[in-house]
């Protein structure tokens, strides 16, 4: 989804900054520069492209590394002077070989589970039968509940044991029908985790 509202490129003598957020784990990859012409290029390529002020020039990122930034979203701030770009890396997105630009991991993030929200609701508006996701809401909120119920039960069991890989795969599909419960009960995850914050307080 890219926001059609026009950006004010006259702050920064035709330049904008572009703020680069990792669309999975919400975590900063990188910041850059767009002209008009850089932006108009992102739009239609779908790969994030700045203007480099060293250069002088277009630049897209991962253009010789490979490394690209395929663009999710595009947002623009309440000024109209800023972007924030949600991208998939293609490797590092840091010319240094570091996963960010500012030397943090982009591989351990918990807001990974709100990107996979995002994906169940859409697979639930998907065509019917077009994936496991969806045939699970084709089926119903009892059957969903089920495999809720199947899932605590199984991880219970693992538990019990000392294969901890089958104990996180366990975790991970208790973790994911919840997550599917609670798409298929129009509730949002923040909404459980302000709950929980609440209780912290």
């Amino acid at each position: 989804m890219q926001q059609d509202t026009k950006l004010n490129f006259d702050k920064l003598g035709g330049l904008v900054p572009a703020i680069v957020q990792d669309a999975k784990t919400r975590m900063v990859l990188m910041l850059g520069f767009m002209n008009e012409e850089a932006c108009q290029k992102t739009r239609e390529s779908g790969k994030v492209t700045f203007f480099s002020r060293t250069k002088q020039r277009l630049w897209t990122k991962g253009e010789t590394s490979g490394n690209f930034l395929l663009v999710e979203e595009i947002l623009v701030d309440c000024d109209q002077d800023t972007l924030l770009i949600k991208a998939t890396p293609v490797g590092p997105a840091c010319h240094t070989g570091a996963d960010t630009c500012f030397f943090e991991n982009n591989s351990k993030n918990a807001a990974f589970l709100h990107y996979l929200q995002e994906v169940i609701r859409q697979r639930r508006n998907a065509p019917a039968g077009s994936s496991y996701t969806r045939t699970l809401f084709d089926k119903g909120i009892n059957k969903i509940a089920q495999k809720v119920g199947e899932e605590a039960v199984e991880i219970v069991i693992e538990s019990k044991d000392d294969n901890k890989e089958l104990f996180m795969n366990e975790a991970a599909d208790l973790l994911f029908h919840l997550l599917v419960l609670l798409e298929a009960k129009d509730t949002d995850l923040q909404e459980v985790i302000d709950i929980l914050i609440s209780r912290h307080k």
